[in-house]
């Protein structure tokens, strides 16, 4: 189960009564950024969607879940009723997306080869902690840069800017868990 990014953003920024030119002035872009994000013509890494979704303004946990029904009684997750919010080549598969009042998001996040959870650094209020679970991933956290493997894991407070990479030629896989819900 994957979402229409392109598709997705148009409907929200449409429905929220704000055009491409204001969305591009709101978050320092060109309009024509947003056109080929909506034409799914670019595919934006996770922090440039936060980035896009801030001008909305909208959370990416809203983003990804507008479709999903609430439900209180569902206690498990089957691979396909996990949601894969991540963007280009990373998989991000959310775990309780219908959970109504979540308090936390934990992912599945797979890291194709050479894939970045951007250029640009994520910070956000909150916290959060991973392991990885399969190959290697670089973890940078304002200016410490280290490479995890398998086993070994993180826990930040994500006020501090951060990025995740994969530098090797195999997927790279992490379980991860942050607070307050980003996604």
């Amino acid at each position: 189960m994957s979402v229409d990014v392109g598709e997705r953003l148009r409907n929200v920024r449409k429905a929220k009564g704000v055009s491409q030119r204001e969305l591009a002035k709101r978050v320092g872009v060109t309009n024509s950024t947003i056109s080929l994000i909506e034409q799914n013509r670019v595919s934006p890494s996770v922090a440039s969607l936060k980035k896009v979704l801030d001008g909305i303004p909208m959370t990416l946990s809203e983003f990804f879940t507008l479709d999903v029904e609430p439900n209180e009684d569902h206690y498990f997750y089957l691979q396909d009723q996990q949601p894969n919010i991540g963007q280009g080549n990373l998989d991000f598969f959310l775990v309780g997306a219908d959970h109504q009042n979540r308090n936390i998001t934990l992912l599945r996040e797979v890291y194709e080869p050479g894939s970045d959870t951007g250029g640009d650094m994520i910070s956000h209020e909150g916290e959060e902690c991973g392991v990885v679970v399969e190959g290697q991933v670089e973890v940078t956290i304002g200016d410490a840069v280290k490479v995890l493997s398998e086993g070994e894991g993180y826990y930040f407070n994500t006020n501090q800017p951060h990025r995740f990479r994969n530098l090797t030629d195999k997927k790279a896989t992490i379980i991860s868990a942050s607070t307050p819900v980003t996604f």
